[in-house]
């Protein structure tokens, strides 16, 4: 289904005027702007007090996709004072952004499922549509009920769209690599399917999920089974023995890069050992610029000595965890939601990706104990400077060091 129907009933409203957005901008900056991080961001990225060195990526938090959506959010308050307002789901995936835009009154709807609320949506009621976007049976019936809608939906999420539209077109089933469950996957498999909806899709996460795929295009094999090792990750009426002849791969615009060109490589020399040919291969690079700019940030900084890496970000974000998956590699990492995470020296609360937990890790206070210590920081894409600064404020505290003696260094 096209999102934007020749009869749409939805009205689409532009909240970004210069009255509005003046008073929006100050209010954003009031939030999360912290001069610290600007200082060190000027300095470039390296502080040091005593036997404590501070190092924070070059490039961290907030990118301009999440600074637009966080924007038209705050703006829709102020231009509708008085509607009730509702958000598919999420903003972005950071616990205090969210819990800003709750205390406007916007309520939160259902993303995974639609409920009674969508039900009971009227022409007066606000919607707004978070980063990710929402799958196009979402925005059938936003039109239905004629709302209000603002629409925050990330220009690359919406390049990816794009893409999986034309494989559609062209008869070419869209392999995205991707969580299935994850809010951006659900938006581009549905649009996966064209405006026909007779397209298809097939999600894969893991190298090990490619391997499977990539035997099945060489060699065939048990239709039931593979429609049972991917359950919940195809389109309605998906058969591997036919869906499978012309393929284009997409992405979750935050996965790692490598791990989707390494999926792209395995997949093109499937094909290419069954046809002879890679010319039922389509590929198309649409990984977001800032997830790529903050993986590269992370690798850059690797290259130097650091006893430790903080990441901080919501435990569901996909940006951030792909940062840990990259330090863990190389140093001891730990996945922090904010400066809470670290109560003291004994106890510091982290998430553990594998267990899918937060843990609490009494290793990392050791490090924080040692003579000399150096402190690696980044953030994931939806993370405002004001958690950044409290994380690395809450780190020299660790250590014996003041505010005001960061703030004066």
């Amino acid at each position: 289904m096209s999102d934007t129907p020749a009869q749409s009933k939805r009205k689409r409203v532009n909240v970004r005027r210069p009255e509005v957005m003046a008073e929006v901008q100050a209010e954003v900056e009031r939030h999360y702007r912290s001069p610290i991080v600007e200082k060190m961001r000027k300095g470039g990225g390296t502080l040091t007090i005593g036997q404590t060195t501070l190092r924070l990526a070059q490039q961290f938090g907030f990118c301009y996709g999440v600074e637009r959506a966080i924007d038209l959010a705050y703006a829709s308050r102020r231009v509708f004072p008085e509607n009730r307002i509702f958000l598919i789901g999420e903003i972005i995936h950071n616990p205090e952004v969210n819990r800003q835009l709750e205390e406007m009154s916007i309520e939160s709807l259902p993303w995974k499922e639609m409920n009674d609320q969508y039900e009971e949506l009227t022409e007066d009621d606000v919607v707004i549509v978070p980063a990710f976007g929402a799958p196009t049976s979402f925005m059938a019936k936003i039109e239905e009920a004629g709302c209000y809608v603002i629409d925050t939906t990330c220009g690359d999420v919406m390049k990816v769209w794009r893409r999986v539209r034309t494989y559609a077109r062209s008869g070419a089933t869209s392999i995205i690599h991707g969580k299935k469950g994850h809010e951006e996957t659900r938006a581009t498999a549905s649009r996966a399917r064209g405006d026909d909806q007779k397209g298809h899709y097939l999600i894969v996460l893991t190298l090990e999920e490619c391997d499977y795929l990539c035997d099945y295009i060489r060699n065939g094999g048990d239709r039931d089974k593979f429609l049972t090792y991917f359950k919940g990750a195809t389109s309605e009426g998906f058969d591997p023995d036919e869906h499978l002849r012309d393929v284009g791969v997409a992405n979750q615009t935050t996965m790692l890069k490598s791990e989707t060109e390494e999926m792209q490589r395995r997949i093109s020399e499937a094909i290419a050992t069954r046809d002879g040919s890679a010319d039922s291969f389509q590929v198309f690079d649409t990984i977001c610029g800032a997830t790529q700019e903050r993986q590269d940030a992370l690798f850059d900084m690797m290259r130097e000595r650091m006893d430790l890496l903080l990441v901080v970000g919501g435990y569901n974000s996909s940006n951030t965890s792909h940062l840990v998956e990259i330090g863990q590699e190389q140093l001891p990492t730990f996945f922090i939601r904010d400066a809470d995470c670290l109560a003291s020296m004994e106890t510091i609360a982290n998430y553990d990706l594998d267990a899918k937990a937060e843990v609490k890790s009494n290793y990392a206070g050791k490090l924080f104990a040692s003579e000399h210590v150096i402190i690696g920081v980044t953030a994931g894409a939806s993370c405002p400077a004001n958690l950044i600064e409290a994380t690395i404020l809450r780190a020299f505290e660790m250590r014996g060091i003041t505010r005001q003696e960061v703030e004066n260094a």
